[in-house]
């Protein structure tokens, strides 16, 4: 999609770095976003490598001001927001719902939730004014946005909360040509879910290492949502390890 330009937080490791090199493939100005310097270094580094258009900028995305700085600085640089990948997250480790620490419950809710309500809304401002009007926010949702796992109360009510805020922005951004869709990953082999492959806890109480998926198989349906027309929309998506555990979790 020559000309193109797209946001993708958390964009320096896993989902959000193959999104962002396979979109970079694809022609798109992409812009990644994260706390950390030396992955979002090291994603840029590796792009150019590729001869592809990908730019960092250091933000956390549960912080008002670094929102509104990423997106200035997105658009000073490019001049428009065509596309925005809301795909930063974080959980807690699996404790009793009881022991949650509440600094770990904000955290998270910090950034699942208000981080992607803060950036849709900054890029609702761009989208609005920018010529040609619109663009396209994806969510990063997570087969946790449909069912939990044990333990995973932070993760599971901010991604179930995530699709609230998926179905809102879509309304909302008819009017002004702004579609919203949502994926839901499942297992993706990222250094993030590393440890549902070594062993992750079940319902009955038993622990069992999941199968597990390529991340770039998630970076294609990303590049497919991101490229679709305005006037189309894949409103959910669920893109999983075919064998792991999810239709009853089992």
């Amino acid at each position: 999609m020559p000309g193109k330009v797209a946001i993708i937080t958390g964009g320096g490791t896993g989902i959000g770095r193959s999104a962002a090199l396979a979109l970079g493939r694809e022609g798109y100005a992409v812009v990644i976003a994260g706390r950390r310097h030396e992955p979002l270094a090291q994603t840029v580094a590796d792009a150019e490598a590729e001869g592809l258009a990908l730019s960092r900028f250091a933000a956390d995305v549960s912080d008002p001001d670094d929102v509104r700085a990423l997106f200035d600085a997105a658009v000073e640089r490019h001049g428009r927001v065509d596309v925005l990948f809301n795909n930063a997250g974080r959980g807690t480790p699996p404790v009793p719902l009881e022991d949650l620490a509440f600094e770990d419950w904000q955290s998270v809710v910090g950034v699942n939730l208000t981080g992607t309500f803060l950036c849709t809304q900054a890029a609702f401002r761009v989208m609005k004014g920018q010529d040609p009007r619109g663009g396209r926010i994806i969510n990063n949702g997570s087969i946790s946005a449909q069912v939990p796992r044990p333990r995973s109360a932070p993760y599971t009510a901010t991604k179930h909360a995530v699709t609230g805020l998926t179905r809102s922005t879509s309304l909302d951004g008819r009017a002004y040509d702004i579609a919203c869709g949502q994926i839901d990953i499942g297992n993706a082999a990222t250094d993030l879910a590393e440890w549902i492959s070594a062993g992750a806890l079940q319902a009955d109480g038993s622990t069992l290492a999941e199968p597990m998926m390529d991340a770039e198989v998630v970076a294609r349906a990303v590049v497919y949502m991101a490229g679709l027309p305005l006037d189309a929309n894949v409103q959910f998506m669920t893109v999983m390890a075919t064998k792991m555990p999810f239709i009853g979790r089992g």
